[in-house]
């Protein structure tokens, strides 16, 4: 059987959430594949290999935001895959002869139709005008011959929005956590690390709207930030309590969750929450808005505060400086992150596109 897995979303020199879990699966994959099993990738840019793993075979064809991409399925037809999983779900799909399985991330861009800044302008003005409503999603999913997400959370939306007659499997979104971590003692003051973008929804006003309620506490910006951005946070939070990175490599960030009091992040809606797998798999606590995706990821080691509510994030953060209070959470965080592990997902991810293969043999 040979599975191909379109790696053409691939970011360099820097991963972003699709990359991430593109290269994750793609290395849990291989190595659980049978000795008949094959693995290779779609690129768009031989850029993407040095953010891949090594010593896969790998096929170049025309990028994802490509006028091609409608009938990339005719140059991905001459690599004879018996299987194909795109980590999206715009991948092209006429006169394919293939089984072919989507992945539906997340409903985010619905309630908050804000395309990626990166992308080309007409591309954001398609962005924008799919996301008016539902059947584009519905015609897109229904192409596949199965469909994967990354969270129940999302999968019960999908449900509720009747997205697609496909099957849909939760392929959970993973985080690399350290080998060992050991007991950790809590920080001297509050030292707060907040990772993700500035977009409105994802409540970084309430965060440092509750730096006034906690005397001495910091705040760690550490996405880059735009100046606008930045000038306006600066000037409605205390003097020096806040701490603005403006992007950081992943050892920095790896040091600065080693040294926080608890990460924080006042979102009102996410389609996972990566940056909490992070912190908990290094024995961090969090400290996070009380929406259902977070209470699926964070489960009982997690302090959950109102969305919204400035007083109420300031609460959580002083309950977690009670004697004791840090030192148990953050004992607890990394057995419930490792629920969400890359071989584990790969595992099911593997067994969905074996039974794919499967059926697509059997209808020819």
């Amino acid at each position: 059987m040979k599975i191909v897995v379109d790696c053409r979303y691939v970011r360099f020199p820097r991963h972003d959430g699709i990359s991430r879990f593109t290269a994750g699966l793609v290395d849990a994959l291989r190595g659980q594949l049978a000795e008949s099993e094959a693995l290779e990738l779609l690129i768009s840019d031989e850029g993407q290999l040095a953010m891949l793993p090594e010593g896969l075979p790998w096929h170049l064809v025309s990028g994802p935001t490509s006028p091609r991409e409608p009938f990339v399925a005719r140059q991905v037809n001459r690599v004879s895959p018996d299987v194909v999983f795109s980590p999206m779900q715009t991948m092209g799909a006429l006169w394919r002869r293939y089984p072919l399985v989507l992945t539906l991330h997340d409903l985010i861009y619905y309630a908050h139709p804000t395309p990626p800044r990166d992308l080309p302008w007409p591309v954001r003005v398609g962005w924008r005008l799919y996301h008016l409503a539902w059947w584009p999603q519905r015609v897109l999913l229904n192409r596949a011959d199965a469909v994967v997400t990354v969270s129940e959370t999302t999968r019960a939306l999908m449900i509720s929005k009747r997205l697609t007659k496909r099957s849909i499997t939760v392929v959970p979104n993973a985080a690399d956590r350290p080998t060992t971590v050991t007991p950790r003692t809590r920080p001297e003051g509050i030292e707060l690390v907040y990772m993700g973008s500035f977009m409105p929804y994802k409540g970084v006003d309430t965060l440092v709207e509750a730096l006034h309620l906690l005397p001495g506490a910091r705040l760690h910006l550490l996405s880059r930030i735009r100046p606008a951005e930045r000038e306006r946070f600066e000037a409605a939070a205390p003097a020096g309590s806040l701490v603005v990175h403006n992007g950081v490599s992943d050892d920095e960030y790896a040091e600065l969750l080693d040294g926080a009091t608890a990460l924080v992040t006042a979102s009102r809606d996410e389609g996972f929450g990566i940056p909490l797998v992070e912190a908990m798999g290094r024995g961090t606590p969090v400290v996070v808005s009380d929406i259902p995706i977070f209470r699926e990821i964070g489960g009982d080691t997690a302090l959950y505060a109102v969305t919204g509510d400035a007083e109420a994030f300031a609460a959580r953060i002083t309950e977690l400086l009670e004697p004791g209070e840090w030192e148990r959470r953050s004992a607890a965080t990394p057995a419930e992150a490792a629920r969400f592990d890359w071989g584990r997902s790969a595992a099911v991810l593997l067994e969905l596109l074996r039974e794919q293969a499967a059926l697509g043999h059997s209808r020819r």
